[in-house]
C-alpha cells in the first residue's frame, strides 16, 4: 500500500479553482486570513484581483460573497468547516440560503482528521447543519478526483452549494476511465448480496478496506459512495438495500444529522430496513494525529470490519 497516492481533498480545491478560473472568468474566491490553509492561495497566485481575503470576519464573508452573486458573480466562501458552517451559519442561512444565491462555500478542515487542532476545530456536525437549509446542495467528496469534479459541477450548479474538504491526505481511488460525477448521483463501488456499506467522504476508503476484510469471513457486501449528501441518490440507496436486507452507513460525522440521518430518512419512508450508523457517537473529538483518532474512532478499515461484523 506504500505506492498509493495521497492528497488532501483540500488541496484538490485549491488546485481545481485554479484551473477553472480562466475557463469562468465571474468565479471569484473569498477567504477568512486563511489562504495558505484552505489553499484558496493557490487561486490567488493565478488570480490576485479575483481573491478576497476579508480576514477573520467570516460572517462579514458571506454577506460579501451574497452581494457579489446578486450582480452575476459565482462566489466561492472558503474558510475551516467549524467557521464557515458554524461561526456563519446565520448568514448562510438568511444571506444565501433564504434568497436562494448562486454562493458556494468552500469548508476545509472537517472532521476529526483536523488532526492536532483538537476538538474545537474538528466540526462533525456541519452536514448536519446545511442539510437543514433549504435549497442547499451538500456534497462531501471522497478523493482528489471527486474533489475536482465537485468543484467543478458546483460551478455549473445554480444555487447554493456547500462542499466540505479534508486536511489529511487520503488515498486516490477514483481515477478509473469508468468515473463519472453528477450532483445527486452516488456509486457502487463495489457490488455485494449480503449488507450495504454507504459511505461518505474518507470513509469511503475505510468501508471498501471493510469489504475486503468482510469477504474473508464469507459475508459479501455492497460498497457504495455517496458524496452528495443533499439531494441524496434515493434511487440507488433503495435498489441496494432492498437487495441486500441490511444497511450500514459510515462517516466522519456525527451520526446524528448527516449521512447516516439521510439514509434513514429515505429507507423509514420507503423501505424500512434494519440500518447501523457508524461515526461519531454523540461525542467532541480530540487532539492526536489523524490516522490515530481516525483508529480510535472506529473510522477506518478495521474498525468499520468490526462493527459491521458484529452487527451482523
Amino acid at each position: 500500500m506504500a505506492d498509493v497516492k495521497k492528497i488532501a481533498t483540500r488541496e484538490s480545491y485549491g488546485n481545481a479553482l485554479k484551473e477553472l478560473g480562466a475557463e469562468f472568468p465571474d468565479l471569484v474566491v473569498l477567504d477568512a486570513d486563511l489562504a495558505e490553509a484552505t489553499k484558496t492561495g493557490v487561486f490567488k497566485k493565478a488570480f490576485p484581483e479575483r481573491h478576497i481575503d476579508c480576514g477573520i470576519a467570516e460572517c462579514n464573508m458571506v454577506g460579501i460573497a451574497a452581494g457579489l452573486a446578486t450582480v452575476g458573480k459565482i462566489p466561492f466562501v472558503s474558510s475551516f468547516a467549524m467557521f464557515a458552517a458554524g461561526r456563519a451559519f446565520e448568514q448562510v442561512r438568511n444571506s444565501v440560503g433564504y434568497p436562494h444565491l448562486n454562493v458556494k462555500i468552500g469548508a476545509t478542515h472537517a472532521g476529526i482528521t483536523v488532526g492536532e487542532d483538537g476538538a474545537s476545530h474538528q466540526c462533525n456536525e456541519d452536514l448536519a447543519l446545511m442539510r437543514t437549509i433549504p435549497g442547499m446542495v451538500v456534497m462531501c467528496p471522497s478523493d482528489d478526483i471527486e474533489a475536482k469534479a465537485a468543484v467543478r459541477a458546483a460551478i455549473e450548479h445554480e444555487g447554493p452549494v456547500y462542499i466540505r474538504f479534508g486536511r489529511a491526505a487520503v488515498p486516490v481511488f477514483n481515477d478509473t476511465p469508468d468515473f463519472k460525477f453528477e450532483i445527486g448521483k452516488g456509486r457502487v463501488v463495489r457490488e455485494g448480496k449480503d449488507v450495504t456499506i454507504v459511505a461518505t467522504g474518507i470513509c469511503v476508503d475505510s468501508a471498501m478496506g471493510a469489504a475486503e476484510k468482510l469477504a474473508a469471513d464469507g459475508i459479501d457486501a455492497e460498497v457504495i459512495n455517496i458524496c452528495t449528501i443533499k439531494p441524496l441518490d434515493e434511487e440507488l440507496i433503495l435498489a441496494s438495500a432492498k437487495k441486500t436486507g441490511k444497511v450500514v452507513t459510515v462517516e466522519e460525522h456525527s451520526v446524528i444529522g448527516g449521512l447516516g440521518s439521510a439514509v434513514c430518512d429515505c429507507l423509514a419512508e420507503k423501505l424500512p430496513t434494519p440500518v447501523k450508523k457508524i461515526g461519531m457517537y454523540d461525542v467532541f473529538g480530540e487532539s492526536g494525529s489523524a490516522a490515530a483518532l481516525v483508529e480510535k474512532y472506529g473510522l477506518d478499515a478495521a474498525g468499520v470490519y468490526k462493527s459491521v461484523k458484529e452487527w451482523m
